[in-house]
């Protein structure tokens, strides 16, 4: 079993960054993660992917080129870096494992919390 904490949310500026933390306990070395997000209304969208040894990593083609997802294993940790954040952005944004490899939230077994990111324009 896995357990995610995610942290790092918060309120930033249009064009603003963040980086969110997503803090594992268990067996997390042995999994892929990804990120998600869900806006207020919408539903849960796929964000990025990471493999467990960092070999692959996907993202969804909104955040190609301003977000950035890395692992370190060594201190059970998964990040999320946000560069130049737009309104659209803002969401709740969730870590969570999978031994799958790809952007179905079906695929993943173990989830987080989630950290609210909010974007003021």
């Amino acid at each position: 079993q896995v357990h995610l904490v995610e942290s790092g949310g918060g309120l930033v500026q249009a064009g603003g960054s963040l980086r969110l933390s997503c803090q594992a306990s268990g067996r997390f070395s042995m999994y892929g993660m990804g990120w998600f997000r869900q806006a207020p209304g919408k539903e849960r969208e796929f964000v990025g992917y990471i493999s467990w040894v960092s070999i692959s990593t996907i993202s969804a083609d909104f955040v190609k080129g301003r977000f950035t997802i890395s692992r370190d294993n060594a201190k059970n940790m998964g990040y999320l870096l946000m560069n130049s954040l737009k309104a659209e952005d803002a969401a709740v944004y969730y870590c969570a494992v999978t031994f799958g490899s790809g952007e179905r939230s079906s695929e993943y077994e173990y989830w987080g919390q989630g950290t609210q990111v909010a974007v003021s324009s």
